[in-house]
């Protein structure tokens, strides 16, 4: 099925132990997700520096940016170094899909504009509306126009790139998606978590103070309400970074 592509993953963040004996790390979890039989899957640690040599990009079909404990609108030298290549990706027409902090970098890089959310943090499972635009461009999929998905976000997409085009919004974030051209896509949610790994998240935010103790409290006793739309985001991000759409 998958053809003998390659995809690769550019990891923003450093695993958590937990992560790590769970899912072999936030790469295992991605693979987990979008991964099909006959492709290679490699994985590039940017946020420690390494990256794709500049005649290996050619050699990737896709590549999808994941979540981070950094700001997108941060300029530490990785971050920097990111925009350059999502860039040069852009003007090899190369699929790329961004997941939340992936989703503000790579609109950044387009030309767009991020910064905390005014609404502040994000966290649980948010219900996403997909625009009308959308219904023809996910039609083949017979998806819902209303998923939900887990959130994990204190930033958001502000300004879209020129010519980019938001897909989903939420009550709490006007961008939730947004496409550019047929080969960028960015989704602010993340339909690569379990919850699971969102319990364990509230848990590590609550010890380093970003949330407090009663907040962490209440978002995990509204998990058990809803359940994200998994197999309907696993649909969406395969057949978009596989040019099946």
């Amino acid at each position: 099925m998958g053809d003998g592509k390659r995809f690769a993953v550019l990891l923003c963040a450093e695993d958590s132990d937990y992560v790590k004996k769970r899912y072999g790390g936030y790469y295992g979890v991605f693979v987990e997700m979008l991964a099909e039989e006959g492709e290679a899957w490699e994985v590039f640690k940017v946020a420690n520096g390494e990256f794709p040599d500049d005649d290996e990009i050619a050699n990737f079909d896709g590549f999808v940016i994941t979540g981070s404990c950094n700001d997108a609108h941060g300029n530490d030298v990785w971050i920097c170094k990111l925009i350059a290549l999502l860039k040069k990706l852009d003007s090899l027409n190369k699929k790329v899909l961004g997941i939340c902090f992936g989703h503000q970098i790579l609109s950044r890089a387009l030309g767009g504009k991020t910064g905390r959310a005014i609404s502040g943090w994000d966290i649980g499972v948010t219900a996403i509306h997909l625009s009308s635009s959308t219904s023809t461009l996910f039609s083949s999929l017979n998806i819902p126009t209303t998923l939900s998905v887990i959130e994990c976000h204190q930033d958001e997409v502000r300004e879209l790139p020129p010519e980019a085009e938001v897909i989903a919004w939420s009550e709490k974030t006007g961008v939730e998606m947004f496409r550019y051209g047929d080969h960028m896509m960015g989704i602010q949610g993340h339909p690569e978590y379990t919850k699971d790994i969102l319990i364990h998240l509230i848990d590590r935010l609550m010890q380093l103070s970003f949330i407090e103790d009663s907040y962490a409290d209440e978002l995990k006793a509204n998990l058990g309400k809803v359940e994200p739309d998994k197999n309907a985001w696993k649909k969406l991000c395969t057949s978009f970074l596989k040019g099946r759409l």
